[in-house]
């Protein structure tokens, strides 16, 4: 279980279904389904937060607000700002326990001591590639998203990386890789991180754990012969940390070697000192 060193960010508590979250000076309440114990809310914030995100019996759901909350805020994880608002099916704009990984890209970036090509898939409102570009790399960011990616541009602006060298790409990511095949274009690094379901250019629903293997096979010719990692995160449960390692070390070590690592990241707890479960990453790197 590894977790992320935050000061903007605190899961305060969680109990009966629900975190507890502060996002700044801004408290949330937003609904988990792994959490299943029940204990006393004893934090006061239980009880003054801002703003609670109610799932419907229906499917979906909406923002409960008791206190004035600004349109956006911004959260900073060292030198990368990003910037927060309640969204529709409980998001924020960012996944805290993301940080992890983007600390360690940023790692293997500075330590390569030369220039790094990095690819985002599914790259969201960018904070991985922020942590990319501030380490000195250039990125590849594509999402199928347009407001997403514009979201991901601000967060650039706001962190004052704009002037980094960095490709913003509103496409599918299958489709993207496809064309770089064929324009032999190469990268050192990817980070992918698929939703758990999704649909295809014609509407085809699919689900991560039946397209997972095609789409690392698919990214296997535009990773460099000096490629320094792979990152694939995944939320689907049925999908194991360790199922996912397995997966990077036959498809990436017969040809590059290195190593390949998993775990599940998670959230330091404030009020109990345990960890919340978030996630699962695997890792494929380099030996050098």
């Amino acid at each position: 279980m590894r977790e992320a060193n935050w000061n903007d960010y605190e899961l305060i508590d969680c109990s009966d279904g629900e975190r507890l979250e502060r996002w700044g000076d801004i408290i949330l309440i937003r609904p988990d389904p792994q959490i299943i114990w029940k204990t006393d809310h004893k934090d006061p914030r239980w009880k003054n937060a801002h703003a609670r995100y109610i799932r419907s019996s229906s499917g979906g759901g909406s923002w409960q607000y008791y206190k004035k909350l600004p349109a956006q805020w911004t959260i900073s994880y060292g030198e990368l700002t990003f910037g927060i608002k309640p969204m529709g099916f409980k998001h924020t704009g960012v996944f805290p326990e993301q940080a992890v990984n983007w600390d360690f890209a940023a790692g293997k970036i500075r330590s390569a001591n030369r220039p790094l090509k990095i690819l985002n898939m599914f790259a969201y409102t960018g904070a991985a590639t922020l942590a990319c570009l501030s380490a000195g790399a250039s990125v590849a960011h594509v999402d199928a998203s347009k407001g997403m990616v514009q979201w991901a541009k601000e967060n650039a602006a706001l962190s004052r990386l704009s002037d980094r060298p960095v490709r913003w790409l509103v496409d599918d990511c299958v489709k993207f890789v496809q064309r770089e095949q064929r324009r032999g274009n190469k990268y050192d690094g990817i980070i992918m991180d698929p939703p758990s379901y999704g649909r295809g250019p014609g509407g085809e629903v699919w689900k991560l754990e039946e397209q997972l293997f095609s789409l690392v096979e698919l990214c296997l010719p535009i990773l460099s012969d000096d490629a320094r990692f792979f990152i694939l995160n995944s939320y689907t449960t049925g999908l194991s940390p360790s199922v996912m390692e397995y997966l990077l070390g036959v498809m990436l070590s017969p040809r590059l070697g290195g190593q390949v690592s998993s775990s599940e990241i998670g959230l330091h707890v404030t009020s109990t000192g345990l960890t919340l479960p978030c996630g699962s990453t695997a890792i494929w790197q380099s030996n050098n």
